[in-house]
């Protein structure tokens, strides 16, 4: 078994809460607080959220985390 561990980012927009509900409904758990950027290039928030999830496989670098 092995943790595995993404870093949700999006704008600041539903998008994001929704990336967030999706990885959540799939097992992974939230890891830490939410973190918020302003983007100056854009001119809008960014968000992100760190999420883990215990698998069943052995982790390697080519391992599609968003498919697990």
């Amino acid at each position: 078994m092995s943790k595995i561990y993404r870093f949700l980012s999006e704008d600041d927009t539903s998008a994001f809460c929704h990336k967030v509900s999706d990885s959540l409904e799939k097992g992974w758990v939230l890891y830490g607080s939410p973190t918020q950027t302003f983007d100056p290039v854009k001119g809008i928030m960014r968000c992100g959220q760190a999420v883990t999830k215990d698998v069943d496989a052995e982790y390697t670098s080519e391992m599609k985390l968003g498919a697990q």
